[in-house]
């Protein structure tokens, strides 16, 4: 049953052994990596960025992934931890004169030669290709090789002048071990944001609380308002008193402010009341004097009556 025919089986055929791993073209990946963005697998094209693990993408694949709030969106591995634009740099990349792109291969009758990159670094001229390690600095989004920042060791950036420390340099497209370090940073940096906002948050209600404060206790209730009312009053009419009596001992009735007032309408009425004092002794003089004068003629008639009766 079967094997006719002329038909000789091998071994390999027959008997089956353990699989091949299947292994992947190191330059495919290399040009997936450092020519494609990471989300949307289009060539990268500018405006550029990175994220703060060191992966590669185009802005409006960025801009578009956040702006899509549909239930139906996919969740894509490569940018599940960019949260915002915030958490995403924008390269600033120096292009590589050698560069002719894309215009030559349009019929693909040329070879596309994949050593040759689009952008290289500014000091050493190395070719952003992934042969080469790259870092951007995470403050200005400059792009370095890794060649030039351990040759020339500096503590501000060669392009822009921009300061900057070790953890504000990130490796891009590295290895699983710089991955995992970025991570590390990336998850530290939230936090230490996230306590900085809760922190400023704490202050400025605490600030508009004690300014509440403030100004309930500069503006008292009604019933306060009243008891300082009747404490200015009585207060006022102690020292009209106090004044009054002073001028009264001094002698002068005439005092500044607005006691003048109060201290000229008392003196008034007690000039009224002197003047009628006057004016009673007055008609009273008046009156003795007249019947005095009605006695001294009377009794002068009675003597002239009583000398000529003796006549």
């Amino acid at each position: 049953m079967g094997c006719d025919g002329g038909t000789i089986p091998k071994r390999h055929e027959l008997v089956k052994g353990p699989r091949k791993v299947e292994k992947v073209d190191k330059v495919a990946e290399l040009v997936a990596r450092w020519f494609y963005c990471a989300l949307s697998q289009e060539k990268l094209r500018r405006p550029i960025v990175a994220c703060e693990l060191g992966r590669l993408y185009n802005k409006d694949a960025i801009l578009e992934f956040l702006l899509d709030k549909s239930p139906d969106k996919t969740p894509m591995e490569s940018a599940s931890h960019i949260r915002s634009i915030k958490n995403v740099t924008e390269l600033n990349l120096a292009d590589n004169p050698a560069w002719s792109g894309d215009k030559e291969s349009i019929k693909g009758d040329k070879y596309d030669d994949l050593q040759c990159a689009r952008f290289i670094c500014p000091v050493v001229g190395l070719e952003m290709n992934g042969r080469h390690r790259f870092c951007f600095l995470r403050n200005c989004g400059c792009v370095f090789s890794e060649r030039a920042l351990k040759e020339i060791k500096s503590e501000v950036c060669h392009k822009c002048g921009v300061p900057f420390q070790e953890e504000d340099v990130i490796v891009l497209n590295g290895s699983k071990e710089d991955v995992e370090i970025l991570k590390k940073r990336m998850e530290e940096r939230r936090l230490k944001s996230k306590l900085e906002k809760k922190s400023k948050k704490g202050k400025s209600a605490a600030a508009t609380t004690a300014s509440q404060q403030e100004t309930s206790a500069d503006s008292p209730g009604p019933s306060k308002v009243k008891n300082d009312k009747d404490c200015v009053s009585s207060s006022s009419g102690e020292n009209r008193q106090i004044i009054f009596t002073k001028s009264s001992e001094n002698g002068n009735p005439s005092v500044p402010g607005k006691v003048n007032k109060a201290s000229s309408s008392s003196s008034t009425t007690k000039r009224s009341i002197a003047d009628s004092e006057d004016k009673s002794e007055a008609y009273k003089s008046i009156f003795t004097t007249h019947s005095s004068a009605k006695r001294s003629k009377e009794e002068c008639s009675n003597w002239v009556t009583h000398t000529a009766y003796y006549f």
